[in-house]
């Protein structure tokens, strides 16, 4: 899980170097930081007591759909292109069942 965010993260990184600097200040900076917590949340996940992994996994699920809302933003606000907007939500997808599975695992 935490390598496909960090993936995630990676991609959402060389996406800025692109962007005109209006874009790349507002709404992706916002995304690009909602990764860096995500990541941040697998780890401390990763790391924590089995019994204490659940309230987290579940705080990491809900910004891991509030990423997938923004970055549709940013995709019909022709953001970003549309082959780049789905390789970022297929990567999300998968990150959000990785962690779901991982909510149902420890249930």
């Amino acid at each position: 899980l935490v390598h496909k965010i960090q993936e995630l993260y990676k991609t959402v990184y060389i996406l800025g170097q692109k962007m005109p600097k209006r874009d790349r200040f507002g709404l992706h900076l916002k995304i690009e930081h909602l990764c860096v917590e995500i990541l941040e949340q697998a780890i401390v996940a990763t790391l924590e007591q089995k019994e204490n992994k659940k309230p987290i996994l579940q705080s990491l699920r809900i910004k891991i759909e509030v990423a997938k809302r923004l970055i549709r933003t940013a995709h019909e606000l022709n953001i970003i292109q549309r082959k780049t907007y789905f390789d970022l939500q297929m990567k999300l997808q998968e990150i959000s069942k990785m962690t779901n599975g991982w909510i149902r695992y420890l249930s």
